[in-house]
């Protein structure tokens, strides 16, 4: 496999800024949907707290999922700075550029994904 060049690793790092601005975006959109679900029975019914409830316990994973997905857009930016990029946090290979064009987030390869 061939190494990245700087010219590609600058592409994968604007493209995890992007993504991480993105993610960032849809946290701020999103505080209200996680908030305490008002268990007031004369303004809601019994099944319509239920579906509030249901609502924020999705909502809650999905945000969960945004900071790992946060965690690892930080990780991968350091690995640029270090020159560490594109490299397999086990075995010090090079990732597969496949790999990192869907997962530019992407710390190990592909046999040391699991």
């Amino acid at each position: 496999m061939d190494e990245l060049t700087e010219t590609e690793v600058s592409q994968y790092e604007a493209l995890l800024r992007a993504q991480r601005e993105e993610l960032r975006e849809l946290e701020d959109v999103a505080k209200d949907s996680v908030k305490t679900v008002t268990l007031d029975q004369q303004s809601v019914g019994r099944l319509s707290r239920m579906d509030a409830m249901q609502a924020q316990a999705m909502a809650q994973e999905t945000a969960r999922r945004r900071q790992i997905g946060l965690k690892k857009i930080d990780a991968a930016l350091a690995r640029i700075e270090e020159g560490e990029y594109g490299y397999c946090a086990v075995c010090g290979e090079p990732i597969a550029k496949k790999r990192l064009d869907l997962d530019p987030a992407a710390a190990t390869c592909v046999a040391h994904a699991r």
